[in-house]
């Protein structure tokens, strides 16, 4: 038997029950996986795979030096009083408490921590980065020997228990910030499914007028996300997964999952109002959606892996998540779906809240609103083409102006996060980059006047900085092969002022300083220097991707529909609503266009520096294969209608209208469930959210009603031009065909008549 969508909804509604026992089986075990694996596989690590200068600084650092070894994290505590000096002996006291009872934590504590007034007592000088300008606060730097969730909980909660009236305790840190963000993160995630799938319900019900087929797509695109997780956290087991991928897999999982279900359980209702039996009708929409549908998710993950080449673990993260995801929603909906439809039947239309869900009423009528739409359109091609150039172009031009970096800055969490005032108070009152210092590291032959000179030179240089503190701290390597100079900076560490400094660090200073001596190599790490590495593979690599992404769309689209001004339409048309989606999300976010508006809605959006770095390129690559979705299955109906009638007017009006109300419905859909992860507390969710919401509004609306139609109207029968020399590529059938219903003849004057008509319509002989 050969496999194919059509003969898996065969075998799937033949034999219902023993599909839909494995998928609870095999859901159920993926639930568990999930349970008990998921949290120990997910990390906030953003890790090349190549080695930049960074990561070569990191590797020094943890060979040579002791504080960053064995996976040690170092937090700080920091202790302030509004009634009291650091110089007090109450002070002092309450100190020495919190001291005791961090080192008695040895599960959590890699060593006792040591105090301002432990370092104060051998070097005032090192001591005076722990105490504030006012002196009113100290820090007590914590080594924990992991940055688990568990760790920081269990860290505050000793903080908790020693509260005393009159002082405040705070703890900042990278474990710190990870715990509280992946918090934030499964809080978005909840929110955003439960939105999505309100919303979605409410829709479907419109779409469908019953209750019951608007349930099964959101069951599907569940079952969907549940294995996904369930494959995450098994594979984790070998590698980490960053804790975006929960996020991304609920987010594209409720959209593709949704929309698949959607578009076969359409075409089942289509089928069975034709008068096909309900197994005939599964076997239909086996043959024709679900051959659009697997082509559509084949669409989807090959643009997805091109994220694969660029060299950083969330890029990789990121589309494993919603490649799984993906591919699970194509299984189920090419197997689980057909095998409900047959247990279900048609029940599937119960109850009957409007006239759609009744199977005697025609699935095309000609005249109606996407007709007359359609039509209109064609009858002023020039018209609408230029105004929805002009409004897509308008809002990419902002483009232009949209700025790569971070947009997680700690300025931007919500104010009830418990590390956000820590973070706060360590930029006010000490130097705010204590947690992420800019890493300078000398190595080779350090033991010289000359390199101490150099070092020297350097600390001059970097206090004279103001993005840095006045103080640095150098630390040499107890094998005497390196030397560690530690810039904190005064600020945030992750913007322009930050990743400038990192530039003209090692582009103009370590160079002049350290130019001239024989056999030393200077490095620049730290974790901001990490991030400018990232910001500059993120520029190399995304031709790369590009290139990739819409070679391949073109090969696929030129054979699927034998043409080759389809796909070329049909990438300019992508790249128009991938660029307003840029700019949509440069004007709101990046100049705060709107912002009042938004948040008057609901929203909590908060204007930032810089978008997100890794977010162009990803949004390219899932829009790019949402879009294709779409066009495949527009352009699919399309072409069949003018194989039929070589009309290509007709063919444009006929795919439009059979096809725009289900588009509509699936794009509202993903629309609603991407603008519910957008409300989220997280800015890099708010920006993915939004941008996913607006280029999928833009492709159902301006794209898919107006520029299609009056694209293909002026170019008629050039859009079906396919070179001689490429004759020689495969047909491919992608809506496929549904079964032929062939009537005997009860008489002989019936059975004159039928060959009469037969040979009127070429059906026989």
């Amino acid at each position: 038997m050969r496999i194919n969508p059509e003969t898996l909804a065969r075998a799937s509604s033949r034999h219902p029950w023993r599909v839909v026992i494995a998928w609870v089986l095999l859901i159920g075990a993926a639930g568990a996986a999930a349970a008990s694996l998921l949290g120990g596989v997910l990390n906030n690590d953003i890790e090349f795979t190549n080695r930049p200068e960074s990561v070569r600084a990191q590797d020094v650092i943890d060979e040579r030096f002791e504080s960053k070894t064995a996976g040690v994290e170092t937090e700080f505590v920091i202790v302030s009083s509004t009634t009291s000096a650091v110089d007090d002996p109450a002070f002092q006291t309450y100190v020495g408490e919190l001291q005791g009872a961090l080192a008695a934590a040895k599960d959590l504590v890699a060593a006792p921590p040591a105090t301002y007034y432990d370092v104060a007592a051998q070097d005032q000088n090192a001591a005076a980065g722990l105490v504030s300008a006012s002196r009113t606060a100290t820090l007590i730097p914590v080594a924990i020997k992991d940055d688990e969730i568990e760790t920081v909980d269990d860290l505050r909660a000793i903080l908790s228990d020693h509260r005393r009236e009159g002082f405040t305790t705070e703890m900042a840190g990278q474990a710190t910030l990870f715990a509280d963000f992946s918090t934030i993160a499964e809080e978005d995630a909840q929110k955003g499914e439960s939105i999505g799938i309100m919303a979605a319900l409410v829709v479907l019900v419109v779409v469908f007028g019953a209750f019951v087929a608007a349930l099964l797509p959101i069951g599907i695109a569940i079952g969907a996300i549940a294995l996904s997780l369930g494959l995450v956290s098994v594979i984790g087991q070998l590698v980490g997964f960053n804790l975006f991928v929960v996020n991304m897999i609920s987010m594209i999982g409720l959209a593709v999952g949704i929309d698949y279900a959607l578009f076969i359980v359409s075409r089942y209702r289509e089928e069975r109002k034709k008068g096909f039996p309900k197994l005939d009708a599964i076997a239909a929409s086996g043959a024709t959606a679900s051959r659009a549908v697997f082509f559509s998710g084949a669409t989807v993950v090959l643009a997805l892996l091109g994220m694969f080449i660029l060299p950083t673990t969330i890029f990789r993260s990121l589309a494993a998540g919603a490649v799984f995801v993906t591919v699970m929603s194509l299984l189920a909906a090419m197997t689980l779906l057909p095998a409900l439809l047959a247990l279900i039947g048609d029940r599937i239309n119960w109850p009957r809240l409007s006239r759609r869900a009744r199977i005697d009423v025609p699935h095309d009528v000609p005249g109606g609103f996407w007709d007359r739409l359609t039509r209109g359109v064609m009858k002023r091609p020039v018209v609408f083409l230029v105004a929805s150039v002009a409004v897509l172009g308008t809002l990419g031009v902002f483009t232009l102006q949209l700025n790569k970096g971070s947009s997680t800055s700690i300025e931007t969490f919500p104010d009830d996060v418990p590390s956000k005032a820590a973070f706060l108070t360590l930029q006010e009152d000490f130097a705010g980059g204590l947690t992420e210092p800019a890493e300078v590291v000398v190595t080779g032959d350090v033991d010289t006047s000359e390199v101490e000179a150099a070092v020297v030179g350097l600390q001059d240089r970097l206090a004279s900085m103001p993005v840095f503190a006045s103080q640095t701290q150098v630390t040499p390597a107890p094998d005497g092969g390196a030397i560690r100079v530690q810039a904190f900076f005064q600020g945030t560490t992750q913007n322009d002022a930050a990743f400038g400094a990192i530039t003209e660090l090692r582009d103009e200073i370590v160079p002049s300083i350290f130019g001239d001596l024989p056999g030393i190599e200077v490095l620049v790490g730290g974790n901001t220097a990490f991030f400018a590495d990232f910001l500059h593979v993120t520029e190399t690599y995304q031709w790369v991707v590009l290139a990739f992404v819409l070679g391949l769309s073109f090969i696929l689209l030129t054979v699927v529909f034998r043409s080759i001004v389809v796909p070329i339409k049909a990438i300019i048309m992508n790249l128009l609503s991938v660029a307003a989606a840029y700019g949509a999300i440069t004007l709101v976010f990046q100049k705060g266009v709107g912002i009042g508006i938004f948040n008057a809605l609901g929203f909590d959006f908060q204007q930032t520096e810089a978008i997100e770095a890794w977010l162009p390129l990803f949004l390219f690559s899932v829009l790019f294969g949402l879009s294709m979705d779409y066009h495949v299955f527009l352009l699919s109906r399309i072409r069949e209608e003018y194989d039929k009638t070589h009309d290509n007017t007709e063919a444009v009006a006929y795919g439009l209208r059979t096809t725009a109300g289900i588009i509509t419905g699936a794009a509202i859909i993903m629309v609603t469930v991407f603008t519910g992860f957008a409300s989220g507390r997280l800015g890099p969710f708010q920006q993915m959210g939004f941008g996913l919401a607006v280029a999928v509004f833009m492709d159902a609306t301006i794209v898919r009603t107006l520029l299609v139609p009056s694209t293909m109207r002026l170019l008629g029968d050039l859009n079906w031009y396919l070179p001689r020399w490429l004759q020689w590529l495969p047909k491919l059938n992608v809506e496929g065909h549904e079964p032929q219903r062939i009537s005997v003849p009860d008489t002989p004057a019936e059975l004159v008549e039928a060959g009469e008509s037969g040979r009127r319509s070429g059906e026989f002989g």
